[in-house]
């Protein structure tokens, strides 16, 4: 029986990269010339610290920018609140990853309503999609990519 999985998932690498990216950026720009502004990437967390509130927005500005070229979907990105000192401000941004149970039930009821022979199983962080014909996968995942949802979706481990 045909299959796919349905997953969020980032590419760490080019999470990496843009971050990197973001750093250089900070070091070139005039308006951070002489600011102690640093982004820091430690597992699934990026740190962003600044003198002001401000700068952390322009830094923010920067890092969706080069994401965004990266092929990552912003919608993985979740932005704390700022916290701020007299000296210094500092944000964190969580980078989600995997689909959580209630996004992955929101998901299995949109496949239910949408009357496409298909059948949808969560499998801990991601969803697994089966049905009789190909056809009816394909047009499953494209009703998914219509969708507006809390979490960067890609399909994987197609099986024929």
């Amino acid at each position: 029986m045909p299959s796919f999985d349905v997953v969020s998932e980032l590419d760490h690498h080019e999470v990496e990269n843009a971050v990197d990216q973001t750093r250089r950026e900070i070091e070139t720009r005039f308006d951070f010339r002489g600011v102690d502004a640093k982004v820091l990437l430690e597992k699934n967390e990026v740190t962003l610290e600044a003198k002001a509130d401000f700068q952390l927005k322009q830094i923010i500005d920067i890092l969706r920018l080069k994401i965004s070229k990266r092929g990552i979907d912003l919608v993985c990105l979740d932005i704390k609140d700022p916290e701020v000192t007299i000296a210094t401000a500092k944000q964190k941004i969580i980078l989600k990853e995997g689909i959580d149970a209630e996004t992955a039930k929101k998901i299995q009821r949109l496949i239910k309503d949408s009357k496409i022979k298909v059948q949808a199983s969560i499998q801990a962080d991601k969803l697994r999609v089966t049905g009789k014909s190909r056809d009816d996968l394909q047009e499953t995942m494209a009703l998914l990519r219509q969708q507006k949802l809390e979490a960067a979706l890609q399909f994987n481990n197609f099986r024929d």
